[in-house]
């Protein structure tokens, strides 16, 4: 595919794929409200429709045969999801504050998925090693986020108990993103478009990675950073909007939420799942230390949040200067 082909090809996959995302995150984010879902939930349901671009062109390249390039989106959008969702959402509206309860839920299931995907990559774990501790991991946190709170507040006999704290964290509710007249759509309209919408997201994804590879190819891009700081950030652009919109109206559980179910959604849809059908390349020498900068920006993140108040704008402003290092240190190192 000719250069002259191949950039028009990309600028209008860029543009249909990100705006069926940010359409698809929005309808989601009004039926969570309209049937009255937990934020946990909520974020959760906004990290699947806003993860469809990120998943779907990673996909496209492991089919395509570019390994690096599909490992490297994932992460290249798992770091940029903590900078541009936590960071920057933290600098825009003054800090990102959220239970105490719901980060020790997000965060350890984050950090634990990151570290299994990782292991995975190193070849410290096999495939189905790697997917069944996932599972193990994934499954409580699923039936906690869906079920949980109901079963919880009948366990908690103490109002100030564990169980109680996380239950009342877990049935946060959101106020509407907008007035309610704003939103008359009947529900099985909604869900039709959604169909349209994650049509359009693999439809543009496909023509993005397509069209990228071919510039690749012609323009001399290593895969490093064609998948890291190229296709992983522009993927992730639907995220970092839909999380700076939740952190300035002040649903810190929901942004959290999620950033870190966007992370945990990318390694495990992307990496630990395709693991048991196809066999991934070695990883590189920069790849192994992406990789250990990914893991220690979540340790960063999580300890910010954690702190008094929550994370501030002084915190934010250290996880955008961590994301520029990693663009950086991907330049030279490639």
């Amino acid at each position: 595919m000719s250069p002259a082909l191949a950039v028009p090809l990309f600028l209008v996959s860029l543009a249909v794929t990100l705006g069926a995302a940010r359409l698809f995150a929005r309808r989601l984010d009004r039926l969570g409200v309209r049937f009255g879902f937990p934020e946990a939930l909520i974020g959760l349901l906004t990290a699947v429709a806003a993860d469809g671009p990120e998943i779907s062109s990673a996909l496209f390249a492991l089919i395509k045969g570019a390994h690096d390039v599909g490992i490297g989106v994932l992460v290249g959008s798992n770091g940029f999801n903590l900078a541009a969702m936590i960071g920057l959402s933290a600098l825009v509206a003054g800090r990102v504050r959220l239970p105490r309860e719901v980060l020790l839920i997000e965060g350890t299931v984050g950090l634990l998925v990151t570290l299994l995907a990782g292991a995975l990559l190193l070849g410290w774990l096999a495939p189905a090693a790697a997917a069944g501790m996932s599972a193990v991991v994934l499954l409580p946190y699923l039936t906690l986020v869906i079920v949980g709170a109901r079963v919880l507040d009948r366990l908690a006999h103490k109002p100030r108990s564990l169980a109680a704290r996380l239950g009342r964290a877990l049935h946060e509710h959101p106020g509407p993103e907008r007035p309610t007249a704003a939103s008359t759509n009947p529900t099985h309209h909604l869900f039709g478009l959604i169909v349209v919408d994650l049509t359009l997201i693999i439809a543009g994804s496909a023509g993005m990675v397509e069209s990228a590879l071919s510039l690749g190819d012609h323009w001399h891009i290593s895969s490093a950073v064609l998948g890291a700081l190229i296709l992983g950030p522009l993927t992730s652009i639907p995220n970092a909007v839909t999380a700076v919109r939740l952190g300035v109206a002040g649903r810190g559980a929901a942004l959290v939420g999620e950033a870190f179910n966007s992370n945990t959604i990318n390694l495990a849809a992307g990496v630990i799942i395709p693991s048991l059908f196809v066999t991934l390349a070695a990883v590189t020498t920069l790849g192994k230390l992406q990789l250990g900068w990914l893991i220690a920006t979540t340790l960063v993140t999580l300890s910010l949040l954690t702190r008094p108040g929550g994370m501030w704008r002084g915190g934010g402003a250290a996880l955008v200067v961590l994301y520029f290092a990693f663009a950086v240190g991907t330049l030279v190192g490639s």
